[in-house]
């Protein structure tokens, strides 16, 4: 592809994801399959330059504005290519209007805004936080709740792009033994500080086409996700429930530290999502996972299995904020009403969870969630009903299941991309009287 046509190609898939109701990276995917015809380099760049404009799109948004410019696709790519790329108005003339396929010539009031852009950077003196950070304005005082001074240093982590963790399935192998076959396949891991079992890798690979990930040996897992699952300390032989399993990460993590031994079940309300977990079982070489689709959390199969797990993982929907490095697009579109939703749903699930806890169990409640509203709130509104609950200092099960010092102050754990190199993610560990 020509420099225009990859142009053209990121116009309309900001467009497209400015319309959608998707990830961003869905986006992505859905272009790769119906342009099979760009090679890997026009998929890179092409990448690039849209999580590019994702990641600035408050700032670029202001830029235009302040230029009386409307605010397109197109705008935000040339927008973008000054700002960001440092692209001056020849090269943009050159590849505007270049062939068939390249985005259309640029027109007179198109160079003016390159003119103006030229040699500003993307942030500016004059720009609200929010807008420098990229965030919605009315996260402001949540997040300095949240993070009290140290808030432009986390909010500046969660814009940067994550790295890529892997989690050693130690059904299959050690870490060390994970290390070297990955080495086999040309790609370096180095351990990850705080997982017993995680491996950091150094940028995007083509993991897929390895014998450690054919073989089940790794699985892709960011580092915050294999602690939540190491903290809820499933045991040989136990009986264990993943109440939101999703497409299974956690409940395959809870399987190898049960040694494939006792009773997991994977809970999830989609179906589709859910199913997504049978590969993934059989290359791990997991036998005990069942799994059952909930209609909600008043599902009469939750009232049929009262008091009968020993631990029950509720790592519960929620605004995915902890994960906005990965998912950049979702901190635009977040609202308030958004996430009080999301806590009411919570608390309920909280509730129905509870009641599935033996005496002497434990409920792990965990988010990918930086919001007080959605961790602490939810969590200290449980306790305050006086339930059949204590709480226990997760540093006291860390030094069990984890590396090194407990690393945050609280009895709750609170991870953060600055702080620790994961994804933000919350846990509390509740115990049911005996």
């Amino acid at each position: 592809m020509t420099p225009g046509a990859r142009y053209q190609a990121v116009i309309d898939l900001i467009e497209s994801a400015d319309a959608a109701d998707v990830p961003l990276d869905g986006v992505l995917k859905r272009w790769a399959r119906e342009h099979r015809y760009a090679g890997g380099g026009d998929r890179r760049a092409i990448r690039g330059l849209v999580y590019g404009i994702v990641r600035h799109r408050r700032a670029l948004d202001w830029w235009l504005t302040r230029s009386d410019i409307r605010i397109t696709g197109r705008s935000l790519v040339l927008a973008a290519l000054v700002l960001l790329d440092r692209m001056d108005a020849a090269s943009l003339s050159d590849a505007f209007g270049a062939g068939k396929y390249a985005a259309a010539a640029l027109d007179d009031g198109e160079r003016a805004l390159i003119e103006a852009l030229a040699g500003q950077d993307i942030d500016n003196a004059e720009q609200p936080r929010d807008v420098r950070l990229n965030y919605p304005a009315w996260l402001d005082p949540v997040l300095e709740v949240a993070f009290g001074s140290g808030l432009e240093d986390e909010l500046t982590a969660l814009s940067a792009e994550a790295g890529v963790d892997l989690r050693v399935n130690t059904l299959k192998g050690d870490r060390a033994a994970a290390v070297a076959r990955l080495a086999e396949d040309g790609i370096e891991a180095v351990p990850t500080p705080l997982s017993p079992v995680g491996l950091r890798l150094p940028g995007r690979v083509q993991l897929g086409q390895g014998r450690a990930w054919k073989d089940g040996l790794v699985e892709v897992q960011d580092e915050g996700s294999q602690l939540v699952a190491l903290l809820t300390d499933a045991e040989p032989g136990c009986a264990v429930l993943d109440l939101c399993a999703g497409g299974g990460g956690k409940s395959l993590a809870l399987a190898a530290a049960m040694r494939n031994q006792g009773r997991l079940v994977a809970c999830d309300a989609a179906e589709a999502r859910l199913r997504q977990i049978r590969p993934r079982l059989a290359r791990a070489g997991v036998t005990i996972v069942t799994e059952q689709v909930l209609s909600d959390e008043a599902d009469p199969w939750l009232s049929g299995e009262a008091g009968a797990f020993d631990r029950v993982l509720v790592d519960a929907p929620c605004s995915g904020s902890g994960a906005w490095r990965r998912h950049p697009e979702a901190k635009l579109t977040l609202t308030a009403e958004t996430v009080s939703d999301m806590a009411a749903l919570q608390r309920r699930l909280l509730d129905a969870a509870a009641a599935l806890v033996r005496p002497g169990g434990r409920l792990i409640y965990a988010t990918c969630s930086i919001l007080p509203d959605e961790n602490d709130a939810v969590v200290d509104a449980f306790l305050a009903d006086d339930p059949p609950f204590k709480e226990m200092p997760v540093g006291d099960i860390w030094s069990r299941v984890a590396t090194g010092d407990y690393p945050c102050e609280d009895d709750r754990l609170m991870l953060t991309p600055h702080r620790h190199g994961t994804d933000g993610f919350f846990a509390a560990v509740l115990e049911r009287a005996s």
